[in-house]
C-alpha cells in the first residue's frame, strides 16, 4: 500500500494537464497521493477532470495558466533587456574612449577588455539582428538564445581580462582577494553608481516590456478588425 502512495503530501503542478497525457499524469499522481494542480486553458475540461479527481477522494485544484503567454512573456523580456544592453555598453565604450584621449593619448586602443567589450556589444546586436530578421520569428528567437549564451560567457573573460593578458587597464580593485583596494569615499560612490544603474535599467526594461505588450494588442485588434 505504502508503494502505491509514494507522493502522499506531495504537491503536483502539470501543465497541459486537462487531456491527453496530462491528464493521465493527473489521475496517477493522484492516485499516488499527491494533490494535483491542473494548469491549462482548457476551463471546461480541467474543472471538469479536476472534479472527477475530488469524488475519487483525491485533492484536485484547477488553475487557468497560459503557458504560451509566459513564454511569450519571457521573449519580450529578453529582447528588451538586449536593446538596454545595447545602450548601456555602448555608452560605457564611448565613456571610456572620452576618459581615455587625455589619460592614454588615444580615442581606442585594442586592449583586452577594450576588445572583449566591444565583442559584447556586438554579440548584442546580433541579438536584436537575428531577432529581427529572420522570418520565423520561433527560429529567430532559438538562433538569439545560442548567441546570448555566447555573450553571457564572454562577461566572465571581460572580468578576467585585466589578470590573463597584459592591458592597460589596472588589475580589479573591488572584487579581488584580500578586499578591496579603494578608498572608502570613492567605494560609496561606485556602490551607490551601480545601485542606481541598476534601478535605470529595471525602469527602461518595464517600460520596454509595456510598449511591446501594447504593440502586440494593437496587432491583435487589428487582426480581428
Amino acid at each position: 500500500m505504502a508503494a502505491t502512495r509514494r507522493f502522499e503530501g506531495k504537491v503536483a503542478i502539470v501543465t497541459g494537464g486537462a487531456s491527453g497525457i496530462g491528464a493521465a499524469t493527473l489521475r496517477r499522481l493522484a492516485s499516488e497521493g499527491a494533490r494535483v494542480i491542473c494548469a491549462d486553458i482548457d476551463d471546461a475540461r480541467g474543472e471538469q477532470l479536476t472534479k472527477e479527481i475530488s469524488r475519487a477522494g483525491a485533492t484536485a485544484r484547477y488553475a487557468r495558466c497560459d503557458v504560451g503567454e509566459l513564454a511569450n512573456l519571457e521573449s519580450v523580456v529578453a529582447y528588451a533587456s538586449a536593446e538596454v544592453g545595447v545602450i548601456f555598453t555602448g555608452l560605457t565604450i564611448l565613456a571610456g574612449s572620452i576618459w581615455g584621449k587625455p589619460t592614454w593619448g588615444v580615442w581606442w586602443t585594442w586592449d583586452a577588455r577594450l576588445t572583449t567589450t566591444a565583442i559584447l556589444l556586438l554579440i548584442y546586436i546580433g541579438y536584436l539582428m537575428l531577432r529581427s530578421f529572420v522570418e520565423d520569428r520561433a527560429r529567430g528567437a532559438r538562433y538569439a538564445a545560442v548567441l546570448g549564451i555566447i555573450g553571457f560567457l564572454d562577461i566572465p573573460l571581460i572580468h578576467k581580462s585585466v589578470e590573463w593578458w597584459r592591458t592597460l587597464h589596472q588589475p580589479a580593485s573591488v572584487m579581488r582577494p584580500g578586499g578591496s583596494t579603494v578608498a572608502a569615499p570613492m567605494l560609496l560612490a561606485l556602490l551607490v553608481s551601480v545601485a542606481a544603474f541598476t534601478l535605470l535599467y529595471l525602469y527602461l526594461l518595464s517600460q520596454r516590456v509595456h510598449l511591446e505588450r501594447l504593440e502586440a494588442e494593437i496587432l491583435e485588434r487589428n487582426r480581428e478588425g
